[in-house]
């Protein structure tokens, strides 16, 4: 059985603020570990002429540099997402798309907040019905019906793999599979129906969800859709670790420290509220780094936990 990695900070999320923490984790000789692809930042795709002393830039070029700084500074940097974080002997272990697992002493949220609607007729009017927005919530509901899972991401992958433990048959609906190559092979070895280059077009059914229909004119007889765009929900992630959310549990709570309510792991960003600015996330970010470092360098002197 192959030796699992340890690192004294892993980052989920290669946006600024993550960027940052990593920056000022590495710097105070952390061993730290940066997850997620650059291009799935919100900023990646936009202009920036807000934040201060840079009078206009992209948001691909601040991803970029940060890449650089964050490597400079010896962090590590893995265009992987996570799909399980859970407790471990006093540590996180983390369980990535690869397949490998990786150990880690503090824990930094910083993937922003999921912009996850299809926005197709249907979606709304049957949530709750047939349409739902998290496999690992809902799973149970569907034991024995067919079922659609729509994105292209790690989190659609994951989920519909999972729902073949589940349901009767299960369809993957994307337009392009961005996930690692491990999470891939095992796929398309599996029984999941890939529908690659589709898109949603309606979400039909009345009291209940009876078919997805695709751009294509095809037809899918499904009892139930689940939208999972992008990377694993880190409030999902977060959730399943008793990590407190706000009263519309959307957003991460955290303390001036940018502490949450479970020892070792911060959040940092878009996740955890409004304004939705990069002096905001640049700023949490640096406050995360620091906390996390010296967090996990304490815990590296503490007597091993049991268990």
């Amino acid at each position: 059985m192959a030796e699992i990695k340890k690192y004294d900070v892993v980052i989920l999320g290669t946006g600024p603020a993550g960027l940052q923490a990593a920056i000022h984790a590495a710097r105070k000789k952390a061993a730290v570990l940066v997850l997620g692809r650059e291009s799935k930042s919100s900023i990646y795709h936009h202009h920036v002429e807000n934040y201060c002393c840079i009078l206009s830039t992209t948001g691909e070029d601040i991803i970029k540099a940060g890449r650089q700084q964050a490597a400079a500074f010896g962090a590590e940097l893995a265009d992987e997402d996570v799909l399980s974080l859970a407790t471990a002997a006093g540590r996180f272990r983390i369980r990535l798309e690869s397949g490998s697992d990786i150990s880690a002493g503090a824990v930094i949220l910083a993937t922003g907040t999921s912009r996850n609607r299809l926005g197709v007729p249907g979606e709304k009017e049957l949530l709750g019905q047939g349409v739902s927005y998290c496999v690992e919530c809902d799973c149970n509901f569907y034991k024995g019906n067919d079922v659609a899972v729509v994105g292209d991401g790690s989190a659609a992958a994951s989920g519909a793999l999972t729902m073949l433990a589940y349901a009767r048959s299960v369809h993957l609906v994307c337009r392009k599979l961005e996930i690692n190559e491990s999470l891939a092979v095992e796929l398309r070895r599996s029984a999941v129906i890939l529908h690659e280059q589709s898109q949603v077009k309606e979400i039909a059914g009345k009291e209940s969800v009876a078919e997805l229909v695709l751009e294509d004119g095809a037809r899918l007889p499904v009892q139930g859709v689940f939208i999972e765009l992008g990377a694993k929900g880190v409030v999902e992630l977060a959730g399943l670790l008793g990590v407190q959310l706000d009263d519309e549990m959307k957003y991460i709570q955290t303390n001036k420290k940018m502490e949450t309510s479970v020892r070792g792991i911060y959040a940092a960003g878009d996740i955890t509220g409004p304004p939705w600015q990069v002096a905001k996330a640049v700023g949490e970010g640096c406050i995360a780094g620091l906390e996390a470092a010296g967090y996990a360098k304490k815990m590296n002197q503490a007597p091993p936990a049991k268990g």
